[in-house]
């Protein structure tokens, strides 16, 4: 009898496992078909912050689908947003390049379609659509600063070695996130003058910044696919990356409480 109490006991008190549920997700601008894929943890109850994530240069392929089963790890509905498009999902440099290339000279379709990715977060029954934050890496990291941009309603904004250089500069008062920029200090794609361009607009549109620069990173220091190599411009971090994602975690213990 003593035995099954305990038994009883312990299985009241053992902590209750995750279990991540995916969905793949179609949805639309206009003509074009977008295929995102949201995640959350099934066994949690009740509504959750929502947090965007937006892809690299490669389109909504296996490493944003990891960041955003994370992100279900931790407590958040995670919706990974499809800007190109359902079935382009590039690999050669050249392909990615051009691909990007169509969003970062055609800001106003970036915006509309990272905001048609945001809607879609909210619609996940799971999300509570009050607290709300994006992530995004490399294109992605650009993306998510260009949301802010927009002045979207969300609370926190977070880029991994992203792009900081605009066309469309946000306006005094039009960020409506705080924002935190994760970078790697030897970067070779973005030059000093863009981020201290970046800090000034920031500053001039009364945005709270939090700017990490991680000495030795260079771009897509979160990557192991980016290689060990930084004279190429590209290498992962191993330091940088935990650091950053220890980063993100605290930044949305703050904003999405």
């Amino acid at each position: 009898m003593k035995l099954r109490c305990l038994a009883a006991l312990v299985a009241l008190t053992a902590p209750t496992i995750a279990e991540i549920k995916t969905t793949t997700i179609t949805y639309k601008d206009g003509d074009t078909e977008l295929e995102g894929y949201a995640a959350h943890d099934d066994v949690k109850q009740g509504l959750r912050p929502g947090v965007l994530v937006i892809h690299d240069w490669t389109g909504v392929q296996d490493y944003a689908k990891t960041r955003a089963r994370q992100l279900a790890e931790l407590g958040y509905v995670a919706f990974a947003a499809d800007i190109y498009g359902k079935g382009i999902r590039p690999n050669d440099p050249k392909d990615c390049a051009a691909e990007a290339g169509k969003y970062k000279g055609n800001l106003p379709l970036l915006r509309k379609r990272v905001q048609l990715g945001l809607d879609q977060l909210k619609l996940q029954p799971q999300a509570d659509p009050t607290k709300l934050a994006a992530i995004g890496y490399c294109f992605g990291g650009t993306t998510v600063l260009e949301l802010a941009r927009s002045g979207a309603e969300i609370d926190g904004v977070v880029s991994f070695h992203g792009g900081l250089a605009t066309t469309m500069p946000a306006g005094p008062g039009q960020i409506k996130a705080k924002l935190l920029v994760l970078h790697g200090a030897d970067d070779p794609f973005v030059k000093p003058y863009e981020v201290t361009a970046f800090k000034a607009e920031v500053e001039k549109a009364k945005a709270p910044l939090q700017f990490v620069a991680y000495p030795g990173a260079v771009h897509s220091f979160t990557k192991k696919e980016a290689g060990n190599d930084p004279s190429k411009g590209t290498a992962y971090n191993e330091t940088a990356d935990k650091e950053s994602w220890a980063e993100m975690k605290k930044f949305f213990a703050v904003v999405l409480k």
